[in-house]
């Protein structure tokens, strides 16, 4: 049922792999790992993944489906390792701040 193909020009040697798709899943896992760059690995995996999908929904039968399907699992992976960087650096601007102001009073 993956495989059906629309278009009968295109056959399934010709399909290609999406754009940066496999780039954006190691992104954005890489953003899960390694919270403390999530928003920066975060952030290039979903301006990566923007380019890759508007030429799977420009040409969807040129592309495979499972490199779509990598480029949104990276996508997802990107967005929750950049929400989870994003609320360490607070909790550890949070406990600076709190250290400061405590240094400071004695």
């Amino acid at each position: 049922m993956e495989n059906q193909n629309p278009n009968p020009q295109n056959t399934m040697g010709m399909q290609q792999d999406v754009p940066n798709a496999t780039l954006v899943l190691v992104l954005g896992i890489c953003s899960l790992v390694i919270c403390g760059f999530g928003p920066i690995l975060g952030t290039i995996g979903l301006v990566m993944s923007g380019s890759g999908k508007k030429a799977y929904e420009l040409n969807p039968s040129m592309y495979k489906e499972s490199s779509f399907k990598n480029l949104n699992a990276g996508r997802i992976c990107s967005i929750i390792g950049l929400c989870l960087g994003v609320f360490i650096w607070i909790y550890y601007i949070v406990v600076l701040v709190f250290i400061g102001t405590a240094m400071t009073h004695f």
